[in-house]
């Protein structure tokens, strides 16, 4: 008789915004490496580092994790998953399973200054949306391709999509440049 294990409650991370947050990036949920080293997106191939270097114009990945953070919210940028926690094997966003998901709308409308929501991969998107069915129409939504690793689409082709946070329609939202 063979007895399978169920994998463990993993939970993620708190978000990382302030009073001045305008772009709110949410993803699905941390990966393995994330998790182990506590932080978001530390994948070494994840290329959500990289592609906010050419957002905002300053190489993050040259930067300390505090240090992104910082810089992140310095240009009104804040992030946060879209799953609390979930019993998930390996990384992949398909692996999650029973999940809670994070309370997206006491964040937003804590939020006076936020624009736009920013989805980081069709995971993060059908969740989120899901969850902010009776607010979605108060922000500018943004369906960006994942920055995974396991998402093939060229980088490229994800940064043209990356590159639509800089031209957020909203007035209250303006990146520096």
């Amino acid at each position: 008789m063979s007895l399978s294990v169920a994998p463990v409650l993993l939970t993620g991370f708190p978000p990382v915004l302030d009073h001045s947050t305008r772009i709110l990036i949410l993803g699905s949920f941390p990966g393995v490496a994330s998790l182990a080293a506590e932080q978001y997106y530390a994948h070494p191939r994840n290329q959500f580092w990289l592609l906010m270097s050419e957002v905002i114009g300053t190489n993050l990945s040259a930067l300390s994790y505090p240090l992104r953070l910082e810089v992140l919210l310095a240009n009104g940028i804040g992030l946060w998953d879209v799953v609390a926690e979930t019993h998930r094997e390996g990384s992949l966003d398909s692996r999650i399973r029973d999940h809670a998901r994070n309370d997206l709308v006491s964040l937003i409308t804590a939020l006076p200054d936020l624009a736009a929501i920013a989805f980081n991969g069709g995971t993060a998107a059908r969740i989120g949306l899901k969850a902010l069915a009776n607010y979605a129409d108060r922000y500018q939504i943004i369906k960006l391709p994942s920055s995974s690793p396991a998402y093939t689409l060229p980088y490229p082709e994800k940064l043209v999509a990356w590159r639509s946070l800089r031209d957020c329609s909203s007035p209250a939202y303006k990146l520096e440049r």
